[in-house]
C-alpha cells in the first residue's frame, strides 16, 4: 500500500527535528572526537593509524552520549515499554510525517535480514544490486532468516539497480520451478557512494508496482543520502514508494541501534516476535532508544551528515589535479572512492593510512565521519600528493 502525500515539507509541523533545508543549530560546528584532538589529527606520529577505512571507526557523538546519561539517571521498564522508546518512536513519526512503526535492532545485518524476512516467504527472491550489502557482506542473513529467500543481483552503473533491470529480472522466468519475485531492496547511498535521487525512487516503484513488489531500502548511509539531496527523509522513502527503511545509527555517531521504520503499518505484523527469535530484542531497549533521540532532538542526525559530507567533498576536491589518482565514482555522501596504483596505496599504509580496497582493481576507499577533521584531510591529501611526487 502507497500511503497518501501528507502536508507540504515546508509547512510540516514539530519542526523540533533538523530537516534538510533548514538551518541547524548555531552552537554546532566542526567537532571533534574525545580521543582525538585537531592537533593528534594533524600531526599523528608515524605508529599512530589514522581511521579512514569506515564510519564505523568514528567514536560517539555528544548528542548521543548525552541522551544515554539522561536515562541511564533513572531505573525504567523493559523490553521497549520504558518512556525512551516510546519518545524516540514518536520522533521518527515526527521526522518522517506519516504514523509508522518502529523498531530497534542492535545492527544492520539483523535490521536488513529481519525485514527481508518478513516481506517474503521461502519461495520468493529478492532483487539488488550485485554489490549490495545484503549480497556481498550479511554472511547469508538475509536468506537464512527468510529460510531460503534468494538473492537475485543485478548489474547497474554507479552502484544503482534501474528499473531495466528489475523488468528484466522479474520476466526472465515466470515458472514455478523458480523463486518468485518479491522485493527490490536499495541501498541509500549506495555501496560505491553514490545516491538514488527522488526520480529514481520513484521510476522504480512505479516498476514495483507493475510487479507487485514491495521496496525496501538499506538506509546504512541514509542520513548522508538526505544531506547530499537536500531533501527531507519523508521525501526520500514513503512519498517516494518505500514500503520500510533500515536506518542506521551506528555509522552517524552512535554506539549501536539502527531503527526500522515501516511505512507501510501491515507489513510490521509479528515483527516485534522475529526479533526476539534472532536475538535483537534488547532487555534495556532505552539504551537502543534514547541516543536516537538525542540524535533527532537535536538536528545532529542531519548535521553530522553533512559534516560528513563535506569532508568528503574536501578529500576528493584535494586530490582532483593529480593525474596518477582518479576518482571512480560521484562523490554524493561521505565516501570517496579513487583509483591509484599499488606503490602509491602502499606508500599511504606505511604513513599509517588506514581505507579498504575492495571495489575493482586499484580501487581504494575513504570514508569519512561525523568527527572526521579538516586537518586529517588535509593531511592526507599532502601525503597522496608527496607520494605521488616521490613516485
Amino acid at each position: 500500500m502507497r500511503l497518501a502525500a501528507t502536508a507540504g515539507w515546508a509547512g510540516a509541523p514539530r519542526p523540533r527535528h533538523i530537516f534538510p533545508g533548514t538551518d541547524a543549530p548555531k552552537n554546532r560546528g566542526l567537532r571533534m572526537s574525545t580521543t582525538q584532538s585537531a592537533a593528534t589529527a594533524a600531526d599523528a606520529d608515524a605508529n599512530t593509524p589514522r581511521f579512514l577505512a569506515s564510519d564505523n571507526t568514528s567514536g560517539i557523538c555528544p548528542e548521543a552520549m548525552d541522551y544515554m546519561h539522561r536515562a541511564n539517571a533513572a531505573d525504567d521498564l523493559a523490553y521497549g515499554n520504558d518512556r525512551w522508546t516510546a519518545e524516540a518512536s514518536d520522533a521518527f513519526r515526527d521526522l518522517f510525517e506519516t504514523d509508522c512503526e518502529v523498531f530497534f535492532v542492535f545492527n544492520g545485518t539483523a535490521a536488513n535480514s529481519l525485514v527481508l524476512a518478513s516481506l517474503c516467504q521461502s519461495y520468493h527472491s529478492v532483487i539488488c544490486h550485485q554489490l549490495a550489502h545484503i549480497e556481498t557482506d550479511e554472511c547469508g542473513g538475509p536468506e537464512f532468516f527468510s529460510n531460503g529467500s534468494k538473492l537475485l543481483t543485478v548489474p547497474g552503473d554507479s552502484g544503482r539497480v534501474t528499473p531495466g533491470g528489475i523488468e528484466k529480472t522479474v520476466t526472465k522466468r515466470g515458472d514455478i520451478h523458480y523463486p518468485r519475485p518479491k522485493v527490490v531492496s536499495l541501498t541509500q547511498a549506495t555501496e560505491v557512494g553514490t545516491v538514488y535521487d527522488l526520480e529514481q525512487l520513484r521510476a522504480i516503484r512505479d516498476v514495483a508496482d507493475h510487479h507487485d513488489l514491495r521496496v525496501h531500502m538499506d538506509g546504512a548511509r541514509f542520513a548522508n543520502a538526505c544531506a547530499g539531496l537536500d531533501v527531507s527523509p519523508a521525501e526520500l522513502t514513503w512519498r517516494a514508494g518505500v514500503d520500510v527503511l533500515c536506518f542506521s545509527g551506528t555509522k552517524n555517531g552512535l554506539a549501536f541501534g539502527e531503527a526500522v521504520i515501516f511505512f507501510d503499518k501491515r507489513l510490521a505484523l509479528d515483527f516485534e516476535y522475529r526479533c526476539k527469535q534472532a536475538g535483537q530484542l534488547a532487555s534495556k531497549m532505552r539504551y537502543l532508544a534514547a541516543p536516537w533521540l538525542g540524535l533527532l532532538e537535536t538536528g545532529a542526525w542531519l548535521s553530522n551528515a553533512r559534516h560528513a559530507n563535506a569532508m568528503a567533498r574536501r578529500l576528493a576536491d584535494g586530490v582532483a589535479d593529480l593525474a596518477d589518482v582518479n576518482l571512480m565514482f560521484d562523490v554524493q555522501a561521505n565516501s570517496v572512492f579513487l583509483e591509484m596504483p599499488t606503490p602509491l596505496q602502499n606508500a599511504l599504509r606505511a604513513r599509517q593510512w588506514t581505507f579498504y580496497t575492495f571495489i575493482g582493481e586499484g580501487g581504494v576507499r575513504f570514508v569519512c565521519s561525523w568527527n572526521t577533521t579538516p586537518e586529517l584531510i588535509d593531511s592526507l591529501i599532502a601525503d597522496i600528493h608527496q607520494a605521488v611526487a616521490a613516485a
